[in-house]
């Protein structure tokens, strides 16, 4: 599964990425620090430098997935998306 966080335009020029899992009111992180973390750190990486790819997906995957984005230099300096996922 790919779960696409696109920054369109940014003149911070690292801006700070972070993946967080949401599951029954309980946050965790997915992405944090530059490294995966948890149970994603042997089946999960970063791909163009802001999409997830979660491997061997199963129904415990299923949750929010917020993608936060901190660009210090930017006149928007956070922002974030929330997507769904659905393991069948």
């Amino acid at each position: 599964v790919e779960l696409s966080c696109i920054i369109k335009s940014t003149v911070t020029p690292d801006p700070r990425i972070e993946w967080k899992k949401i599951r029954d009111g309980d946050t965790s992180y997915v992405f944090f620090d530059n490294k995966m973390q948890g149970d994603f750190v042997t089946r999960a990486e970063i791909l163009s430098r802001t999409s997830l790819v979660i491997k061997n997906t199963t129904r415990m995957d299923t949750a929010t997935y917020r993608c936060e984005v901190a660009a210090p230099l930017d006149t928007k300096t956070i922002d974030e998306i929330n997507i769904q996922l659905t393991v069948q």
